[in-house]
């Protein structure tokens, strides 16, 4: 999966045939999105841009930050957000995040490709990014209990995809009160709301 994510042209066609399921996962991302109708969001490895559009359309009103390691991709999502309700960063996900404060944070299929520290590190700089009560969307593969319901292909090094359970472990050391909103075989999505009362 890898070598396809730096073309935007393909991506999609790419992700529909590797993961059965991409569509769904948008959708259920941008309903967990929604939900709390944010006005400033950051959207963590926006890639081609596709799930930060069906955001968009859903919150028509909200400024998305995203941002990428891959200048094609953002190449892409400029070509897909209105530029009057998105501003694009070159980034990784290592880096040190826009300071904010942002309603919400989201992230597709984005996150898997940082280890266990990695993810773990990550959630808390997010929540030091968004406001008191915001939320944090995580939609992306996880390890799920049963082999068999392994659907996606990983490589082991690029993509090192965690458990839900330590996953929202994590979530919950780094001051979220997480919940999993939907889950299917080897994909999730994670609705984390920021603990008001744990700074």
């Amino acid at each position: 999966m890898a070598d396809f994510t730096w073309d935007p042209d393909t991506y999609p066609d790419v992700m529909a045939e590797e993961i059965p399921d991409y569509a769904r996962l948008q959708t259920e991302l941008v309903a967990a999105v929604a939900e709390v109708s944010p006005r400033t969001i950051l959207d963590l490895g926006v890639g081609s841009g596709l799930t930060a559009m069906r955001v968009a359309e859903a919150l028509p009103e909200a400024h998305i930050h995203g941002i990428d390691e891959s200048q094609e991709m953002l190449d892409g999502a400029a070509r897909a957000l209105d530029p009057d309700l998105s501003t694009l960063s070159h980034a990784r996900l290592e880096d040190t995040l826009s300071a904010g404060p942002f309603d919400l944070v989201m992230s597709t299929l984005a996150v898997h490709h940082l280890d266990g520290e990695g993810k773990a590190d990550l959630f808390t700089r997010i929540g030091r990014v968004l406001v008191d009560g915001g939320r944090f969307v995580l939609a992306d593969l996880v390890v799920p209990p049963d082999p068999s319901d392994v659907v996606t292909p990983i490589d082991g090094v690029v993509d090192v995809p965690s458990s839900l359970a330590d996953q929202l472990d994590w979530l919950s050391s780094a001051g979220f009160i997480p919940h999993v909103t939907w889950h299917h075989r080897d994909l999730a999505v994670i609705a984390a709301d920021k603990n008001e009362y744990r700074h």
